[in-house]
C-alpha cells in the first residue's frame, strides 16, 4: 500500500509540474520541448524523478519526500505565474486521477510491472487524452461562435504585423467607438481559440463593428483565424524579426502576415509597406515631416492626393505608423477628415506601450510591452533628448538573437546613464555588453526599493520590455 501511495503522489507531483509549463506555453507541447527557456526546471522536476523512479523505484520514496516534494513546493512558491486552476487545467488533473486509478489496481495485481515505466505511460496517456479532449471541446465552441458571429454579422477588421497589433486594434477602436457600435478582443488577445471564446463569452449582441488581433508562431495560424472570421477588412503593420526563434527567417514571417489578406470577403485591406494584390493599399510613402519628442508625435500623412498634418499625444515616432494605419481604416466608415484629426488628437496611450506616467517629480515611461529591437531603439531617440537623469530597466530582447541585445546594449550606453537588468535570460550578454552603470536584478520584488534608492526628482525611468516572470 505504501509503494502504491508513493507511485500517486509521484504521479501527481510530475503532472503538476507539467500541467504548470505547459499553461505558460499556451499548452503547446512543442513549445516546451524546443522553446523553453530554462531547461534545468525540465532536468530537475521531469527528467530526474522519472529516471530515477523507473531504476530505482524501491528506494525513490526516500529521494520523494526529502529531496523532490521539498524542491518543487519551494520552486512553486518562488515562481511569479502560479498555475490558474482552470476548467482544462481541472480536466487535466481528473483525467490524471482516472488513469493513475485505473493504473493502480493493474500494478497491485500485476507484480512483475515496473511502477516507473507505468508513471510515463499514465503521464504520457492523460497528455494526450486531455488534449483531444480538449480538441473535441473546441470544435464545439468554434461552431457555437461561428453560429454567434453569423446572426449578428458585424463588419470585421482583423489586424496583424510583428510589432503594434495591439496598438493599432486599441487606435481603431478609439477612433470608430463613438460613431459605431464598436467591439474589440479584450488585451492581447489574437489566438484562435482566444477570439472563439471571446466571441461565445462577451461579444455584445448589436456590434456593429468588431475589431480582431492576429498573431502567429508559426505558419497557418493567422490562415486559420482569417478562414473562421472572413474578415472585410484587414490591416498588416511593420513586418521584423520578431519571433524568429519559430519562423527560422523574416521571409516565413512575411508569408504569414500576409494570411491577413486571404478573407474571401475582403472589402479593403491596408499595410505599412508590404504590397499584396489591387485592394491592399500600401501607406509608408505616405507618412512624412515627422517630429517626435515627450510631447507626443506630429507628422504629415497623405490621404486621397493631399496631404494633412496630425498631431497625437501618444509617444514614439513608430506609432506614427500604426496610427496612420488606424486612419485609414477609419476612414473607410467616418470619411470626415477633419473629425478623424480631432479624434486623433485625443487618442489614449495604450497602457504599457510608451505610456508616460509623472510622480513623486520623477518621470515614468512604461513601454514593458514593447518587445521589439526596433522599437525599443526609436523609444530611447526621444528619452535621449531629456535633459535629466536617465535609467533604463529591461531585460533585454526575449525572442531575440545574441546580436540583437548586442545592439541593444550599445545603444543602451549611448542613451542612459544606469541601467538595470531584469531576469536571467539575457543577463550575461547584457552586462557584457553595457558599459554604464548598471545593477543586474534577479528578483523584481526588489525593484521597488533600488528604484527607491537610486533616483531622485526630475529622473527619467523607463521599463522597456518585460520578460514574463517564469523567465
Amino acid at each position: 500500500m505504501f509503494n502504491l501511495i508513493v507511485h500517486f503522489i509521484t504521479v501527481y507531483a510530475i503532472g503538476f509540474y507539467l500541467i504548470t509549463t505547459l499553461q505558460w506555453y499556451n499548452y503547446k507541447i512543442n513549445r516546451i520541448i524546443f522553446h523553453f527557456h530554462n531547461y534545468k526546471w525540465h532536468l530537475f522536476y521531469l527528467l530526474i524523478p522519472i529516471i530515477t523512479y523507473i531504476f530505482a523505484y524501491k528506494f525513490f520514496w526516500i529521494y520523494l519526500f526529502f529531496g523532490y516534494l521539498p524542491a518543487l513546493i519551494l520552486w512553486y512558491k518562488n515562481i511569479k505565474k502560479p498555475l490558474k486552476f482552470t476548467s482544462r487545467v481541472k480536466r487535466f488533473l481528473l483525467i490524471l486521477g482516472f488513469l493513475e486509478t485505473l493504473n493502480l489496481v493493474i500494478i497491485n495485481k500485476y507484480h512483475d510491472i515496473n511502477p516507473g515505466i507505468s508513471l510515463v505511460v499514465v503521464i504520457s496517456l492523460a497528455v494526450i487524452i486531455s488534449e483531444l479532449l480538449e480538441e473535441f471541446l473546441f470544435f464545439k465552441y468554434k461552431r457555437l461562435a461561428k453560429s454567434k458571429l453569423n446572426k449578428i454579422n458585424p463588419k470585421i477588421i482583423t489586424i496583424t504585423g510583428s510589432y503594434g497589433k495591439t496598438s493599432i486594434k486599441n487606435f481603431i477602436y478609439q477612433l470608430l467607438k463613438d460613431d459605431y457600435k464598436t467591439y474589440k478582443t479584450p488585451r492581447s488577445v489574437n489566438t484562435i481559440k482566444g477570439i472563439v471564446l471571446d466571441i461565445n463569452k462577451d461579444l455584445p449582441e448589436d456590434t456593429e463593428i468588431y475589431v480582431t488581433e492576429a498573431g502567429a508562431r508559426e505558419r497557418g495560424d493567422i490562415k486559420e483565424i482569417v478562414k473562421f472570421l472572413q474578415n472585410h477588412y484587414a490591416v498588416l503593420g511593420k513586418i521584423g524579426p520578431q519571433h524568429l526563434e519559430y519562423f527560422k527567417n523574416l521571409k516565413n514571417i512575411e508569408k504569414t502576415k500576409l494570411e491577413v489578406f486571404e478573407s474571401k470577403r475582403l472589402i479593403k485591406g491596408f499595410s505599412y509597406d508590404i504590397p499584396y494584390g489591387n485592394n491592399v493599399e500600401t501607406i509608408k510613402d505616405k507618412i512624412k515631416n515627422i517630429k517626435a519628442d515627450l510631447n507626443g508625435i506630429e507628422w504629415d500623412l497623405e490621404i486621397n492626393g493631399k496631404s494633412h498634418r496630425f498631431y497625437s499625444k501618444i509617444l514614439g515616432e513608430f506609432n506614427t505608423i500604426n496610427i496612420s494605419l488606424a486612419i485609414y481604416q477609419a476612414l473607410e466608415f467616418i470619411k470626415d477628415i477633419e473629425k478623424i484629426k480631432q479624434k486623433v488628437a485625443n487618442l489614449e496611450p495604450i497602457p504599457h506601450r510608451l505610456q508616460k506616467i509623472e510622480v513623486g517629480g520623477k518621470i515614468i515611461i512604461d513601454d514593458s510591452f514593447n518587445g521589439n529591437l526596433e522599437g525599443m531603439l526609436k523609444s530611447f531617440k526621444i528619452i535621449k533628448k531629456y535633459p535629466g537623469k536617465k535609467i533604463i530597466v529591461t531585460p533585454g530582447i526575449v525572442e531575440g538573437k545574441d546580436e540583437m541585445n548586442i545592439k541593444l546594449a550599445k545603444a543602451i550606453n549611448k542613451t542612459f546613464d544606469l541601467a538595470i537588468i531584469t531576469g536571467k535570460i539575457n543577463k550575461k550578454i547584457l552586462c557584457n555588453n553595457i558599459t554604464i552603470d548598471k545593477i543586474s536584478l534577479k528578483d523584481k520584488s526588489k525593484l521597488e526599493k533600488i528604484l527607491s534608492d537610486v533616483t531622485g526628482a526630475g529622473d527619467l525611468i523607463i521599463f522597456s520590455n518585460d520578460a514574463p516572470d517564469y523567465l
